[in-house]
């Protein structure tokens, strides 16, 4: 059973390295080179994330989501968790009572780009170079979320 809670201080060292793994079974446009220096960067990133929560499945974190407002910066599952349900999971945790929910994802990370396809996100806008100038292109996406109607009393 996968259970969604607010991150501890003390994950940050799993959640990178989860990151990591998760980056190198999924971004194979990057070089070593650019995973490194890209890790510094969610290194520092992490602990600043007004919403950071973490996918546990049976004592061992999974997968985290870090959210500002209605924008998913941050959306990860641990390589060998991918295809159980945890993205989807933390998705919804993070669209909770959000009319529309916005993330980034890489132009060429196929399965990032089919993972949000096939949750309804819409291409909104592109980008040449990712949030930190690199030339790594993003799609800019949007959710429009829509409650279910209210049952009648």
């Amino acid at each position: 059973m996968i259970s969604i809670q607010a991150v501890d201080a003390g994950d940050y060292p799993a959640l990178l390295a989860l990151w990591r793994r998760s980056v190198e079974a999924t971004h194979a446009f990057l070089t070593a080179a650019d995973v490194d220096e890209i890790e510094q960067d969610v290194a520092a990133y992490l602990p600043q994330m007004p919403d950071l929560r973490v996918a546990v499945e049976g004592g061992t974190l999974v997968g985290f989501i870090a959210v500002s407002g209605a924008t998913v910066e941050m959306l990860f599952v641990d390589s060998d968790a991918q295809g159980r349900g945890i993205g989807s999971a933390l998705l919804q945790a993070a669209a909770a009572g959000h009319d529309a929910v916005r993330v980034d994802v890489n132009e060429q990370n196929a399965s990032g780009r089919a993972f949000y396809a096939a949750r309804g996100f819409s291409e909104v806008g592109r980008s040449e170079v990712d949030g930190e100038g690199r030339p790594f292109p993003i799609l800019h996406l949007q959710l429009l979320v829509l409650e279910p109607p209210a049952r009648p009393a």
